[in-house]
């Protein structure tokens, strides 16, 4: 009798890990995209970073860009700001990029040019150009507003969710669609593929390296690689904090020609 109730307790505790294992694979498109979107762009209510960039051409000729990024929550999932501001090398020093991030609307992004003491206004129509001469993006800066793509998750392997994207408004960008494999675990998106109006691709947006900062899982380097000219920008992430404390005020108009110097300096 011992024997029998002792195999069926043990015949139960595998049945609930299986269905536990199986609980663990999300199958609603929306939920991962909205959790990716989180673990990439919402780590805690606020937060900075200071990043090295290593632009390198088809020819292997060689640039850098070093500057700070800041970023402010309104709420989780929801409007964002971020300021970005260059400190070398000396042609961009002092150039500063601010975004107000918005759900429901357009994004605002003005750029301050300190050589002809400008400010800049992108339109919405530039996002997806380049950003200070980079392989990245404005939009890859900031993120893509996951409300602009129709979704679709078309595998789930034992490390990834696989989905394909495709844009709701085809004519305001480059790409006719992009899949990205999303980290189960972290749920942090570690490659996405562009493809073109042939269906070919041309564009890799990839995460070499990751670490857990605060008890968040962080995305401490990346590379974007234009596959068509074999050219392309690495991005590493140092001095990564968050939960700071800063208010609305660091990231207002007035900042772009006065950047906000106790919060770019970097923490102790």
């Amino acid at each position: 009798m011992m024997k029998q109730l002792f195999k069926a307790c043990l015949m139960g505790l595998m049945l609930s890990a299986s269905l536990q294992v199986v609980a663990a694979d999300l199958n609603n498109v929306n939920e991962i995209v909205s959790q990716a979107n989180l673990a990439s762009y919402y780590s805690g209510a606020d937060g900075r970073s200071e990043a090295r960039m290593l632009i390198e051409d088809s020819q292997g000729r060689q640039q850098q860009r070093q500057f700070t990024i800041l970023r402010r929550d309104y709420e989780d999932g929801g409007d964002q700001q971020f300021l970005v501001a260059f400190s070398r090398p000396a042609d961009v020093r002092d150039t500063v990029f601010l975004v107000e991030k918005h759900t429901q609307k357009d994004d605002d992004r003005w750029l301050y040019l300190p050589g002809l003491d400008l400010v800049k206004r992108i339109s919405a129509g530039d996002k997806r150009t380049s950003f200070v001469g980079s392989h990245y993006f404005y939009e890859d800066v900031s993120g893509r507003n996951p409300q602009d793509d129709q979704h679709q998750l078309v595998d789930t392997t034992a490390e990834f969710y696989v989905l394909d994207n495709t844009p709701k408004e085809p004519s305001n960008v480059e790409f006719s669609r992009y899949r990205v494999w999303i980290d189960k675990n972290t749920m942090l998106p570690m490659k996405t593929d562009y493809y073109d109006t042939h269906d070919k691709l041309y564009r890799r947006v990839e995460v070499l390296q990751t670490e857990l900062i605060q008890g968040v899982p962080t995305v401490t380097k990346s590379r974007v690689s234009d596959l068509v000219s074999g050219a392309s920008t690495t991005m590493e992430f140092r001095f990564i904090r968050y939960d700071m404390g800063m208010d609305s005020a660091v990231f207002s108009e007035r900042s772009l020609r006065n950047p906000p110097r106790q919060w770019l300096k970097r923490p102790q």
